[in-house]
């Protein structure tokens, strides 16, 4: 039989074998462009904001170094899960790809190629440091503060003694003692309008008047100051009184451990004076004053004090015959002498001048502080008729101006302490200042002894006629302020000296 396969022709053998060769050439074209087309789609369609995922490494121990075991970390957000791989992957904040703009970079190369060689190149801006001005202004008002002018506000806090725990208060001025029912008066405190001043410190006063001696020269009212004084220093130190002349109106007190010494100089005109009258104010004649002569009991001992505060007072308004060169000159309302009426104000203007001059000519320079006139706050009549001060809290200001012969004098007093600063210049008046204690003073009616200047007037009767005393302070109580004035006075003159 005959086989049923018969070989290929040789021609059809060949073109077949062309046919094969042709097919894997296509085929391998084919797929070469498939696999250029694929990685071109991949890469063209690939998202820019695909998340770039790391495997935490893992800490020596095989825990993870930034979460616990039980919690996995999913599109950004933590689930727990305790079967989680060690080799967990967390998808990382994308990485913003910034692609360069060819076309602006081109552009900006053409424009750099035609700029100038003198192009400047500007630097970096230079920080501006602006100064707190806010800061600057409080230095500024701290710096200039006027601590004469501002107000009483509450205290809380109180006073920083009391009749018991200071001995040194004497009946007409120990209000408490006396029986005084309402304390409020003693809950107030100064307060400046521009600063704060800080309340008076024995230690640190002491301290700094180690080896030094003060002097209050002037009336009843620097008595009434230097007992509250002496009752703030001996919350320091003890006071031993070492002198006292034989009316108790002159005296001097000794701080042992600090070897200070502080004294009481009575000379209630500053000016010499012939007095006849008796403690109660009752006189059996005029007063002489002598205007162009200074009493001798406190010039005399100028030259030992270091500090000296100083003042004129209440005595220039009473009866009183004026003589210069041992002559009469006139006199203050003496009706029933035929002499020229002269007022007050000329006598106080002679005696403030003969003062200041006395004082910017002398070669000691102590400090001195002049202290301006303290007002009265009588109502419905004057010591002698039946005034009184029963008021119970400061006066706001404005409330009440003070009576036309405090504005005289007060007056008088700045006119004087100017002149003979101009006068003198600061080489000798530099050390002279003033301490201007009528604006706080006249604000307060609330502290004055009143009735309680003797011991429980009214356990006979509330209406007995009981004479007041609107003058001088209870203590404690608002003259203490002028202790905290007169510390912050000298100590920011020793921080310029």
């Amino acid at each position: 039989m005959g086989s049923e396969w018969e070989p290929w022709a040789p021609g059809l053998q060949r073109r077949r074998s062309s046919h094969v060769m042709a097919k894997l050439f296509v085929s391998a074209l084919l797929v070469g462009v498939s696999f250029r087309l694929f990685f071109c789609s991949s890469s063209s369609s690939a998202p820019a904001n695909a998340g770039v995922f790391v495997v935490l490494p893992k800490d020596r121990d095989g825990s993870s170094s930034s979460f616990d075991d039980d919690n996995i970390v999913r599109d950004g957000k933590v689930r727990n899960g305790s079967q989680a791989s060690q080799n967990t992957v967390i998808p990382e904040a994308p990485i913003p790809v910034i692609t360069p703009d060819v076309d602006k970079e081109k552009e900006a190369s053409k424009e750099g190629s035609q700029a100038s060689q003198n192009t400047v190149i500007p630097e970096a801006p230079i920080p501006v440091i602006t100064p707190d001005v806010d800061k600057e202004k409080e230095a500024s008002k701290e710096e200039n503060c006027d601590i004469f002018n501002g107000e009483w506000i509450p205290n809380p806090s109180g006073p920083a003694y009391t009749n018991e725990s200071c001995r040194f208060i004497e009946p007409p001025q120990n209000c408490m003692k006396n029986g005084r029912p309402d304390t409020g008066y003693l809950y107030w405190r100064w307060k400046p309008y521009s600063c704060d001043v800080p309340p008076f410190d024995a230690v640190k006063f002491l301290d700094a008047m180690r080896n030094k001696s003060w002097a209050l020269i002037g009336d009843s009212i620097l008595r009434n100051h230097v007992q509250s004084l002496i009752c703030l220093l001996s919350k320091a130190e003890e006071a031993v009184e070492v002198y006292h002349d034989e009316t108790y109106k002159s005296r001097r007190w000794h701080f042992p451990s600090h070897n200070f010494t502080l004294s009481l100089i009575w000379a209630p005109f500053l000016i010499k004076a012939d007095i006849f009258e008796n403690d109660d104010g009752e006189s059996k004649s005029e007063l002489e004053l002598h205007l162009d002569t200074l009493e001798l009991n406190w010039t005399d001992q100028y030259p030992t004090f270091d500090y000296i505060v100083i003042s004129g007072g209440q005595w220039f308004l009473k009866t009183a015959i004026y003589l210069e060169n041992r002559t009469v000159m006139g006199c203050h309302y003496c009706p029933k002498r035929n002499l020229t009426e002269l007022g007050l104000e000329y006598s106080y203007r002679k005696a403030l001048r003969l003062v200041f001059d006395f004082i910017t000519s002398s070669p000691h320079k102590p400090v001195v502080i002049y202290r301006t006139w303290t007002p009265d706050h009588f109502e419905n009549g004057e010591w002698f008729s039946g005034g009184t001060c029963n008021r119970t809290k400061p006066y706001k200001k404005g409330e009440f101006k003070g009576r036309d012969v405090d504005h005289l004098m007060r007056g008088i007093e700045l006119e004087e302490f100017e002149r003979a600063v101009a006068a003198h210049g600061l080489e000798n008046a530099g050390r002279l200042k003033i301490l201007d204690t009528y604006p706080l003073s006249l604000l307060r009616p609330d502290g004055h002894s009143g009735p309680y200047r003797t011991f429980h007037p009214f356990d006979k009767g509330e209406n007995l006629n009981v004479q007041n005393d609107c003058l001088h302070w209870c203590l404690p109580g608002p003259v203490d302020t002028w202790n905290d004035l007169i510390m912050e006075m000298v100590f920011e003159l020793m921080k310029l000296s």
